[in-house]
């Protein structure tokens, strides 16, 4: 058995002591000729963030991430994922990243069963950590899996994903079927497993449930990269106010009705210090692309 052993110790070292890196070139994807998702997308995803994934309906979040698990293949271009082929998937690439989808699935087993036949397959499972997370999520069932309710289902994936310590993780729209504390703990919870050796990754058009979590933005819409930039950048180049009516000496980068006024967005040259609106964000980003990219390839000096 010393030679098990052995080869488990190196997996953990392994896992523990790379750095890690999600690195996407030139990626295109299309389930048909008439259904292109992405087109020449590069992106770069260094560990110690969590990423928010932002797009419409339809806009491909979710292929994205099954691309990224190895789930489905680029059409052109490649993923890599700590310097390893998705595609390939093999134990030890998978037994490092985890994805919890957005419809999730889960067996007739009671939770026991289920902890004893899937643990395994991940090294740095965390059976005190796992339960701990059922409790704070207040997940308490003694039956099979599949006769919980779908919110109940969707916290007991969550809290086995969490356990399972993998060093990549990604999340599909993971708060739908929520109710509204359940969506607060959840929050506490990712921030609590974050460290430096990580990258979770979370897509989602539910915009609001991201906030004060996230450290990097990701907006994709009709299969392009619109932006990539942390939220202190996006809060040095860009301002975020109500006004009750739109002043004449801003250039207005996006604008919206809001109760008692309007809401808007607009280039900081002044070094305000704004709060970043995700949802206006996105709006503005989606609406005005060639404005977002002017803005954000400026160098940084233009706004001191």
């Amino acid at each position: 058995m010393d030679h098990i052993w052995i080869l488990s110790s190196f997996a953990v070292y392994y896992i523990t002591n790379t750095l890690l890196m999600i690195a996407i070139q030139n990626f295109s994807f299309q389930y048909n000729r008439k259904k292109v998702l992405y087109n020449n997308l590069s992106l770069t995803l260094p560990e110690g963030f969590i990423y928010g994934l932002l797009g419409k309906n339809g806009a491909g979040k979710s292929t994205l991430l099954k691309n990224m698990v190895g789930m489905l293949f680029p059409t052109r271009g490649s993923i890599r994922v700590n310097e390893r082929d998705p595609k390939k998937r093999t134990p030890s690439f998978l037994q490092n990243i985890y994805l919890i989808p957005e419809e999730v699935y889960v067996p007739a087993l009671t939770i026991q069963r289920y902890v004893s036949l899937f643990s395994p397959f991940y090294p740095l499972f965390d059976r005190n950590a796992f339960y701990k997370y059922l409790e704070e999520l207040e997940v308490k069932h003694a039956g099979k899996l599949n006769t919980m309710s779908f919110g109940q289902q969707k916290k007991f994936i969550i809290a086995f994903a969490l356990a399972c310590n993998t060093r990549v993780l990604l999340l599909d729209e993971p708060t739908n079927g929520l109710d509204i504390p359940s969506k607060s703990q959840f929050r506490k919870l990712i921030a609590s497993i974050m460290n430096d050796e990580r990258i979770i990754f979370i897509s989602t058009h539910q915009i609001r449930d991201l906030d004060n979590l996230i450290d990097r933005v990701v907006i994709v819409d009709n299969g392009e990269l619109l932006l990539h930039a942390s939220m202190s950048e996006i809060s040095e180049r860009l301002s975020f106010r109500k006004v009750k009516e739109l002043p004449a000496d801003i250039e207005i980068f996006y604008s919206e009705d809001t109760l008692g006024g309007k809401s808007i967005v607009y280039e900081n040259k002044t070094d305000e210090d704004t709060r970043v609106n995700l949802e206006q964000l996105f709006d503005a980003v989606t609406q005005q692309p060639a404005s977002a990219k002017t803005i954000f390839s400026k160098p940084k000096k233009s706004f001191q």
